[in-house]
């Protein structure tokens, strides 16, 4: 379907753009912030109590922590070694991909399952801002591929690697890591009625591996939280950390109790799904529809040429998460993997059964998606932020003309929407990579400030807040935290620093306070984008200041 070197030279291509985002400084939140807790774990040598900021933190499962801290400790802290698990973690769900493809169908959709989910816009963009579902997606996927391995070739060490996956994935985000490998699993058994794969002793062994993977993490828990039942947590005492895991997290999101209410629309992934599985949504939605049309022909009866693996599980997860009053685009990731494979599935169907028509109308589809994916380049490249870097102009320009070379290249129509798809991938991200966050990220204050704190060397024990608002930037760069205090403790103070907003300065004005050295940088919330930011000429209009100020 696709040759050897041209999958492997578009592979290399991806890892390329997936280390130049590497370097990219840290988003705030949640990239920064979680950066700054396994950061706060690596220096004081404590990896079992969880805090965020001042707070002891009750939510996610420690298991992305520890890897970040684990990373700390070889490489040093960095925004680059920060990313390095989720990054290693994406790629083993790309090699499950191909493993559980390869399970289902044969070897070339699984590589063109590992292709599609490494270039899904949701993973790229994963890795750059890192959070937790990077680890998620990756041990979720090869759970899935080793316990279907299981079911269908009854090996123990199928059964013993799924249920470590398993264990992983539940110690890095909890019960949603079971239903997400749960359902897939549930339609593959419904389908196949291959439930004789579980009357074993095997599955005993399985969930005692699954019991000591997830054993490091209740055991931080139980020290954190239940050996403290005066602890005050989310206005509660009493509070078990085995027992949240186990069953209050999920539910609490489902429900909105713990993390709140942002979004009751119950079609809020569907519409998300549009630009998360860039540059493949197309594909994928046709993919999706002709699969419910032929179970529906067979009246989902079983026949050996399909699976319903992909779809059934991509469909119990929709149904769940859609009804979850806490919403974000990112918990779709631990759909992409299925979504992925589903789609690889029906793109080999074209050109296994010659479907010229398909595949000339999708191919113009690709086109349409190219074409758009250039224009945005420009923009961002000479509108939003003009470039000015040579040597990443020049290496924008080779990617553009290795797509334009793919373009106009006449070759089977299969292998134009594959390496077009591929393409468009690459051409944005590298984009974003080398020149839209970094631009973006001179307007996020606390990392901007950091810069001018480390080339003034000012020291970073000595920067104080008199707010509880959090700063996971400047602490993550400063590798320390900002001081909290008042303005009646900072009275009594000589020779700080202090950070502080428009309102804080002034503040300090009128409690009468002198200083001699003031830096200020830009503020803007840049995971919360606006057209009048993207726009130049209006961007001034909107954006907020941060202060450094030296009180003598």
């Amino acid at each position: 379907m696709i040759s050897n070197s041209r999958y492997w030279f578009l592979l290399t291509l991806i890892a390329l753009v997936y280390v130049a985002g590497m370097f990219v400084t840290l988003f705030e939140n949640d990239s920064a912030q979680f950066a700054t807790m396994a950061m706060r774990m690596y220096q004081e040598n404590d990896f079992f109590n969880l805090f965020k900021g001042p707070e002891e933190y009750l939510d996610k499962p420690h298991l992305h922590y520890w890897l970040a801290a684990l990373s700390f400790k070889i490489f040093g802290l960095h925004d680059w070694s920060y990313r390095i698990p989720g990054i290693l973690a994406s790629f083993l769900g790309a090699y499950s991909c191909y493993g559980l493809g390869k399970l289902l169908y044969h070897e070339n959709i699984g590589k063109l399952a590992a292709l599609v989910f490494l270039t899904a816009q949701t993973i790229v963009l994963s890795n750059i801002d890192v959070r937790t579902d990077a680890v998620l997606t990756g041990f979720t996927i090869f759970a899935i591929w080793q316990l279907t391995a299981y079911i269908e070739k009854r090996s123990l060490l199928n059964i013993i690697l799924g249920a470590f996956g398993a264990g992983m994935a539940f110690s890095t985000k909890g019960q949603i890591a079971l239903l997400v490998i749960g359902f897939p699993l549930l339609c593959h058994l419904v389908y196949t009625r291959k439930w004789k794969a579980f009357l074993s002793w095997k599955v005993l062994v399985a969930l005692l591996v699954f019991a000591i993977s997830i054993a490091p993490m209740l055991y931080a828990y139980y020290l954190q939280f239940d050996m403290h039942p005066e602890k005050i947590i989310r206005g509660k005492s009493n509070r078990s950390g085995i027992f949240f895991i186990f069953w209050e997290q999920s539910f609490e999101r489902l429900s909105g109790q713990g993390m709140g209410k942002n979004s009751s629309d119950y079609f809020f992934f569907f519409h998300t799904f549009l630009w998360v599985f860039l540059p493949w949504t197309v594909l994928a939605l046709v993919a999706y529809g002709c699969r419910i049309k032929t179970f529906i022909k067979l009246k989902f009866k079983y026949n050996p040429k399909y699976e319903f693996l992909t779809l059934g599980g991509i469909t119990l997860i929709f149904i769940i998460i859609s009804f979850a009053q806490f919403k974000l685009p990112h918990y779709l990731n631990i759909t992409i993997p299925l979504f992925s494979i589903l789609t690889a599935s029906y793109l080999y169907s074209l050109f296994q059964f010659d479907k010229k028509v398909a595949t000339k109308r999708l191919l113009a589809v690709q086109y349409f998606i190219l074409c758009l994916i250039f224009i945005a380049s420009l923009l961002i490249c000479f509108y939003v932020f003009k470039l000015q870097n040579p040597f990443i102009f020049g290496l924008l320009f080779m990617f553009f003309c290795v797509a334009v070379h793919y373009s106009l290249k006449h070759e089977a129509y299969h292998l134009r929407i594959i390496t077009l798809s591929v393409a468009s991938s690459l051409l944005l991200n590298l984009v974003l990579n080398l020149h839209f966050y970094p631009s973006l990220l001179h307007y996020q204050g606390g990392s901007a400030m950091a810069k001018i704190v480390a080339e003034k060397q000012i020291p970073v024990d000595a920067i104080y807040k008199i707010s509880n608002r959090y700063t996971w930037a400047l602490d993550f760069y400063n590798q320390k935290p900002v001081i909290i205090s008042s303005l009646e403790e900072l009275k009594n103070k000589k020779d700080v620093w202090v950070y502080a907003d428009d309102n804080e300065l002034e503040k300090f004005q009128n409690a009468g306070f002198k200083w001699d050295e003031q830096f200020v940088v830009d503020q803007f919330r840049i995971t919360r984008l606006q057209g009048r930011f993207l726009d130049a000429a209006k961007r001034k209009g909107i954006l907020n200041k941060m202060y450094l100020i030296h009180l003598y």
